[in-house]
């Protein structure tokens, strides 16, 4: 089944393109992490550039839309520059929502640790990279989130 042959070649948004992202990688059968290994990306930000949250350079972008047979309007798409912009609500997914409460438990102390250790300033997210890795336990497996960012310390003038 090849759903992206019955797309239109006109412009495409973020939303669309990801909807049709998806679409190929469940077609596919592929994995984020295969799908990264083939346009020669972490997963981590493949997946949020697939989701419309960065945007692509335009030879990742060809790489993409040529692994998973996407129509060519794609490519725009994900070069496009994101309005990083998300609900303001309290997430209800579980997985979402479990990441928002441990923010809601530990911002103001990760705050306070990062601004002890370096001063006052910011973690970037811009300058940025996270892997997600499993880590084996007999009691349980155990989920691995290490983030990566670049200290920004706030200027006076």
């Amino acid at each position: 089944m090849n759903i992206t042959k019955t797309t239109t070649d006109a412009p495409l948004s973020k939303a669309d393109a990801t909807a049709l992202i998806l679409a190929a990688k469940a077609a596919h059968g592929l994995t984020w992490e295969a799908i990264a290994e083939g346009i020669g990306m972490s997963p981590v930000w493949t997946t949020s550039a697939a989701l419309g949250m960065n945007s692509m350079p335009p030879e990742k972008a060809q790489a993409l839309v040529a692994l998973l047979d996407l129509p060519a309007a794609v490519v725009p798409a994900l070069v496009a520059f994101p309005t990083k912009v998300w609900d303001q609500a309290v997430p209800t997914d579980p997985a979402i929502y479990r990441l928002y409460e441990i923010v809601g438990v530990y911002g103001e102390t990760l705050k306070e640790i990062i601004q002890e250790k370096f001063g006052d300033g910011i973690m970037s997210a811009i300058d940025f990279t996270m892997h997600v890795d499993k880590v084996e336990d007999p009691k349980g497996d155990r989920v691995k989130i290490t983030m990566n960012g670049k200290f920004l310390p706030y200027k006076a003038w």
